[in-house]
């Protein structure tokens, strides 16, 4: 498995995990996590703090936008975009 697929899976684990609706519907990775109300914005709070800490990254509040949450799919090109802002950074 790639970066990319590892990260899309644990996400989707996490949310499937702590979000009761996510078990009640197929969790792909297109579905609409705030629109299909599976995660509302305390949801995103909850996610945000997994991703931080899952991930070593820093999401600011420039970054919490709906494009940024509006999937697994976009948490997971999000994460992989930032994961690699830090690589870069620490080089």
């Amino acid at each position: 498995m790639d970066d990319r697929s590892t990260t899309s899976a644990r996400i989707r684990a996490f949310i499937a995990q702590k979000f009761p609706a996510a078990r009640k519907k197929p969790l792909t990775d297109d579905v609409s996590l705030l629109g299909s109300g599976i995660i509302d914005s305390l949801g995103v709070l909850d996610i945000v703090a997994f991703i931080e800490h899952s991930f070593t990254i820093k999401v600011s509040d420039d970054d919490l936008t709906p494009d940024n949450f509006a999937s697994v799919e976009c948490l997971t090109s999000f994460v992989v975009a930032k994961a690699g802002e830090v690589r870069v950074a620490a080089e």
